[in-house]
């Protein structure tokens, strides 16, 4: 049991930096392609919607990497603990504690 905790440390060590690298190139992705319809807008009420969409696209990235940055942190310092053998023997009470 003690090796996969082990394991584990690695795919958590892992997955926190790739998951923000994902979402970070998905940001990219998404509002790049908002932008693109800000140029192809050819009315100013079209332009003035697609600016306003870019904005809000910008907006909603911008939050979601917030939100998610500690949590990725969090998954990397899980697993550099696992790793370690910090929970090789868990508490089995609250006195143990």
């Amino acid at each position: 049991m003690n090796n996969l905790k082990r394991g584990l440390g690695i795919i958590w060590m892992i997955l926190g930096p790739a998951s923000i690298i994902f979402m970070i190139w998905q940001a990219a992705d998404k509002i790049g392609i908002a932008r693109e319809q800000v140029q192809l807008a050819t009315s100013a009420a079209a332009k003035s919607m697609a600016a306003s969409n870019a904005t809000n696209t910008i907006l909603q990235w911008a939050i979601i990497i917030a939100v998610f940055l500690p949590i990725a942190t969090g998954l990397v310092i899980f697993g550099k603990y696992a790793m370690a053998g910090e929970y090789d023997r868990l508490p089995e009470s609250s006195q143990e504690l």
